[in-house]
């Protein structure tokens, strides 16, 4: 079983910057794909980025290209989310997720590929 605890979200003004972490306990993460993923109140939960075991593939969503980044440090059972650029309308709570696949070199872009997730975080960006 793997643990997922979400950190760094709160109130930032538009534009601004945030990086939100994900620490996992538990089974060993470190082969596993993770995501990250938000949801807005009265909104289905949307794929926001993806990184493989390795780090050594990412996927965005058209949305955040450019501005967001996801990254890992395995020696640390941790993610990250970078944010930067932020506008209002993506205020949400943000979670993080593994796929629960071993050395699985996919990155999966939808909720249904993974199997673990966080509580989440919510950011909340002022106008």
């Amino acid at each position: 079983q793997v643990q997922l605890v979400e950190s760094g979200g709160g109130l930032v003004q538009a534009g601004g910057s945030l990086r939100l972490s994900c620490a996992a306990s538990g089974r060993t993460f470190t082969y596993y794909a993770m995501g990250w993923f938000r949801q807005a109140p009265g909104k289905e939960r949307e794929f926001i980025a993806a990184i493989t075991w390795t780090g050594g593939t990412t996927k965005y969503a058209d949305f955040v290209k450019g501005r967001f980044t996801i990254a890992r440090d395995n020696t640390k059972n941790t993610v990250y989310l970078q944010m930067n650029t932020l506008k209002p309308e993506e205020t949400a709570v943000y979670y993080c997720a593994g796929d629960g696949v071993d050395y699985s070199d996919l990155a999966p872009t939808t909720a249904s590929g993974y199997v673990y997730w966080g509580q989440g975080t919510q950011v909340t960006v002022t106008s």
